[in-house]
């Protein structure tokens, strides 16, 4: 795909994580874990319908509060049943439903959910571009659309090492050189807050509002005209 980004594959997607379903909560979900209680937290905060897109194996999903209303999709069979297992086991009636589908071609009709997310979710999927309109397409105007993620850097030791490793991203089921502006493809999103997450500032959590066509149009209006 465009933007040199290291292609990836439905096919090998499910592989890689076919692979980590019986061990993720003990070794990535653990490293992930204080960019997932942050952006929940937050969720917490607010009311209604939340969409979380890559719900893996539901390690989240305890953490939401009961008058959270919760629905997971993710592509990957042997992750999901994990999830539904634990929500049946631990009686979270908030969640809804749990979904095997694509995030960047779901079946959710427009404006769908009051808060959207999507955690270490976009350096997977084969189209990051496709699957952040699709995150924008099924979220109401004035919700929220939120980003926990891995940024590269293009520049030193990290920079440097994130390029190397790159070229296994197929092998290890995500992409470790993925720039932030791969997902600042939507107009109808505004960033509102983009925070450096522990530990070390690996990933980042970046809030975005779903803006009215109006707000849209707005906006157009401010830019400069270029003559």
């Amino acid at each position: 795909m465009s933007d040199n980004l290291i292609e990836m594959n439905e096919s090998g997607i499910k592989k890689a994580y076919a692979r980590w379903a019986p061990f993720y909560d003990y070794t990535f979900g653990k490293i992930a874990d204080a960019g997932r209680v942050e952006a929940v937290r937050h969720i917490n905060q607010l009311y209604g319908h939340v969409l979380e897109a890559g719900v893996g194996t539901g390690i989240s999903l305890p953490q939401y509060a009961p008058h959270i209303r919760v629905t997971g999709i993710d592509l990957s069979p042997e992750m999901l049943e994990i999830a539904r297992k634990r929500a049946v086991r631990l009686g979270l009636d908030n969640v809804e439903a749990i979904k095997e589908m694509d995030a960047g071609n779901m079946e959710f009709p427009d404006a769908h959910f009051d808060v959207v997310i999507a955690m270490y979710v976009m350096t997977v999927v084969p189209d990051p571009k496709r699957v952040m309109r699709e995150l924008s397409r099924v979220c109401k105007p004035g919700g929220e659309v939120i980003l926990v993620n891995h940024f590269s850097q293009e520049f030193g030791l990290r920079g440097l090492m994130e390029k190397t490793v790159a070229r296994f991203g197929d092998k290890l089921g995500w992409r470790p050189h993925f720039p932030m502006e791969t997902v600042l493809v939507c107009d109808d999103l505004e960033v509102m807050q983009t925070r450096h997450l522990r530990p070390f500032g690996m990933f980042t959590m970046m809030r975005f509002k779903k803006l009215a066509q109006a707000e849209i149009s707005q906006e157009d209006a401010r830019q400069p005209k270029v003559a």
